[in-house]
């Protein structure tokens, strides 16, 4: 962990709250207090929170959002651009079987309605994409309440008034989002949202579905805590609950459907989706253009004809090195080289990553074992569902040391959400939860491996709209 004394050098927006922090003499276990007291945080965060927000500096919220738009095009564009239109094709290049690919055949056509987190690091030069989360399940959902939290300490308050600051509402965003989709459905009324998880994963995450509904609650629409397994159809009409529904909100993955005891456990929902009954929000093959395995093939050289001149650069810019783990693969220069000897060679600078799975699991980072392990772990994954990605090596953002003069180097995970235009407005932009560590080693920047969690604020006055001050 690198430690310093007195203000260290960095970006304008953070070097100047350090130095109104300073100027203050604020106590800096005071800036979190309002955000670690939060009965509604605490489901989620338990009170890990980063003392200071992050900022975007002007101008880089709105880079990020085209950029992500742009890649969430061409992840949707993909089974057009390689398969001939055939979203199964697609699907089974991804490594999916059935009876996943039963549900991808029978989702509605065209492309999904934008609505993804992206996980970014802030490299020497720029952001740079790891993942892109294109679902309804975003976890980081109540990021907006970390801001008003912290906006309640007179130092950030006041810092926020003087720099023109704000910060974009996600929240807000999901929900322009999915009444987006909804339409004239509810025609007038509050609409009726089932929160829809898997049996397994609700036991564990009712508490947060709880939190979601109160949010919703506030912006007028009812939503119901639920998994698949409560659903039932009654004189024609999906319900849960006793409660006809307009909208199933899907936090149950295509991961988890494996059998056909599964598929059946979810047929009323895709049955009432397929009549029109109700809006499957976000839809059903919406992870396939998530999925690690479609950025390898927009990463691949072997496509680069595929794209303009503007996609080809945004990719290059954008996202790094990504490759199926195959015994043949394409490097920068388009050479092919064997996929063995270059993930030896260039061990300590690659990350093994599953393609379905998320929130980190199963990933391998090949500076964090030995040899003869990456090895092995590189050969059990060849001609399987998983790829190389180049790592990504985080600039540090300066944090004072509550307690001394000093400043510590954190590494920050920037998890940044945009939602479709059309819906939400402006360039896209739907707000940014961090997740920050001290350890420049870590392979996965998560609450699991110790990070701790904060918000972030910029100066484009375009979001105004969707922000809470």
């Amino acid at each position: 962990m690198a430690v310093h004394t007195g203000l260290p050098a960095g970006r304008g927006l953070t070097v100047g709250y350090l130095e109104h922090l300073a100027r203050l003499g604020t106590d800096l276990r005071e800036l979190p207090a309002t955000a670690v007291a939060s009965e509604r945080l605490a489901v989620a965060y338990r009170g890990r929170f980063l003392p200071c927000p992050v900022f975007l500096e002007p101008g880089e919220s709105g880079q990020i959002a085209r950029d992500m738009l742009l890649v969430h095009d061409l992840l949707a564009a993909l089974p057009d651009r390689l398969f001939g239109g055939d979203r199964v094709a697609f699907g089974r290049a991804l490594g999916l079987t059935e009876p996943t690919l039963s549900l991808v055949r029978r989702a509605p056509s065209g492309p999904p309605t934008a609505l993804a987190r992206a996980d970014l690091y802030r490299a020497a030069d720029g952001f740079k994409l790891l993942e892109l989360n294109i679902t309804s399940a975003l976890g980081g959902f109540e990021n907006a309440d970390i801001n008003r939290a912290m906006l309640r300490h007179p130092a950030l308050s006041s810092y926020a008034a003087e720099r023109d600051l704000a910060f974009s509402d996600t929240f807000q965003a999901i929900v322009d989002t999915l009444r987006f989709e909804l339409g004239d459905r509810a025609d007038g009324r509050r609409p009726v949202v089932a929160l829809a998880d898997w049996p397994e994963s609700y036991q564990t995450y009712a508490p947060r579905l709880g939190v979601m509904a109160g949010l919703f609650d506030e912006l007028g629409i009812d939503a119901i805590p639920c998994h698949v397994g409560h659903f039932a159809e009654v004189d024609g009409a999906l319900t849960v609950h006793g409660r006809a529904v307009d909208a199933v909100f899907r936090f149950f993955l295509l991961e988890e459907i494996l059998t056909q005891a599964d598929l059946a456990l979810v047929e009323p929902v895709m049955a009432a989706a397929e009549r029109g009954e109700v809006v499957l929000f976000s839809r059903i093959d919406a992870e396939l253009y998530g999925n690690k395995g479609a950025l390898a093939m927009l990463s691949d050289d072997r496509n680069t004809h595929l794209f303009d001149d503007a996609e080809r650069e945004c990719l290059r810019r954008f996202l790094p090195w990504t490759r199926y783990v195959r015994q043949k693969t394409t490097t920068e220069d388009g050479g092919t080289v064997d996929m063995s000897a270059y993930a030896r060679e260039h061990q300590r600078d690659l990350i093994l990553k599953p393609i379905m799975l998320h929130g980190g699991a199963g990933i391998t980072a090949g500076w964090q074992v030995d040899a003869d392990e990456w090895a092995t772990r590189v050969a059990a994954a060849m001609d399987e569902p998983w790829v190389l990605q180049r790592r990504v090596r985080p600039e540090p953002e300066p944090f004072p040391v509550v307690g001394s003069d000093t400043y510590q180097d954190m590494y920050m995970n920037w998890g940044t959400f945009v939602a479709d235009p059309r819906a939400v407005g402006g360039d896209g932009y739907a707000g940014c939860i961090v997740r920050g560590t001290t350890d420049a080693e870590v392979g996965v920047v998560s609450m699991g491996t110790g990070a701790l969690v904060g918000c972030c604020f910029h100066p484009d006055t375009e979001h105004r709209s969707r922000q809470g001050q």
